[in-house]
């Protein structure tokens, strides 16, 4: 099973997994958290990790706050690969109502090129705050689907929403055109309690699949799974956890949340997601197989 914490910081601390494969190699990209040493502009950045299997992973570099809106911290990547570059989404942090989404791409995996524009992304309406975070995307006919969460205007309920680029731009701040009045995903079942954040969302058969973490770190938080035709209107498929968190004891019995969905070239899929036991004292990524030999999904643990 794997397990994956960077210690580099003061305790294990791995959180909000983003996974690619560039060549022969997969690449996970995560929160890294604070030293908490007093040191100056010290923040959340994002750590990079390598693996030959998915399961074994060695951390190789670090992406630091460069630019002015950065400086108190980034985190929560999302990434694709679009004609061998990467381009990564990630967000501000620290900023409260004005945290947004950025981007920057690489032809190595490493090495980052900074938009010059960011951050890109920041919600507009009355129905939310102002704020983006979590930050996942997925190319649909012909344009960038950027999803993203929010918070209402009172900082309470946490919200999903969606914009978008076409294709064939450079994802810069005017490309995006929001594409929602409202939320697309706010949280309604017991168990999402006050939050659906962290979209993660794949194509199968023709369709999208929106994997979601439902209610905040630790209360706890669980893994649902929604639906849709168009990337803007979706159903969940199911009134409980497609991915609950572990039972007492077990090594995610504080949460399983925040899912980062990765198809590899062979087709499979594959699961990634946040969790601990300690009510987030330390966090590791983990990783479990999903089956679609059913009409809906099915999630396997390793």
């Amino acid at each position: 099973m794997m397990l994956f914490a960077d210690p580099t910081r003061t305790r294990p601390f791995a959180k909000d997994p983003a996974v690619v494969r560039l060549g022969n190699r997969y690449l996970l990209y995560y929160t890294m958290c604070p030293y908490d040493d007093g040191r100056d502009n010290d923040g959340f950045g994002i750590g990079i990790a390598e693996s030959a299997n998915l399961d074994d992973w060695t951390k190789i570099g670090e992406i630091a706050p460069e630019q002015e809106c950065e400086q108190n911290g980034i985190c929560a990547p999302g990434a694709i690969v679009l004609d061998d570059q990467i381009h990564l989404f990630y967000q501000t942090y620290g900023n409260r109502e004005n945290d947004a989404i950025c981007h920057a791409t690489s032809g190595d995996g490493i090495t980052f090129d900074r938009d010059p524009t960011n951050p890109i992304v920041k919600p507009t309406g009355d129905w939310n705050c102002g704020r983006a975070i979590d930050a996942d995307v997925i190319d649909w006919n012909g344009e960038l689907l950027l999803y993203w969460a929010t918070r209402d205007p009172a900082y309470r309920l946490q919200l999903i929403g969606v914009s978008s680029a076409l294709l064939d731009s450079d994802f810069s701040r005017d490309h995006w055109t929001q594409r929602c009045d409202a939320p697309i995903l706010a949280p309604k079942l017991d168990w999402e309690q006050e939050c659906i954040e962290a979209s993660a969302v794949c194509k199968r058969d023709e369709r999208l699949w929106q994997f979601y973490a439902g209610a905040y770190n630790n209360c706890p938080q669980q893994v649902g799974c929604a639906v849709s035709d168009d990337g803007i209107s979706w159903t969940r498929i199911s009134d409980q956890p497609l991915l609950p968190n572990g039972k007492p004891g077990s090594w995610n019995s504080s949460e399983s949340g925040h899912p980062y969905v990765f198809i590899d070239d062979d087709g499979t899929t594959h699961l990634f997601f946040q969790g601990n036991n300690d009510n987030g004292k330390s966090w590791y990524l983990s990783r479990a197989s999903v089956d679609w030999s059913a009409r809906e999904p099915r999630v396997i643990a390793e």
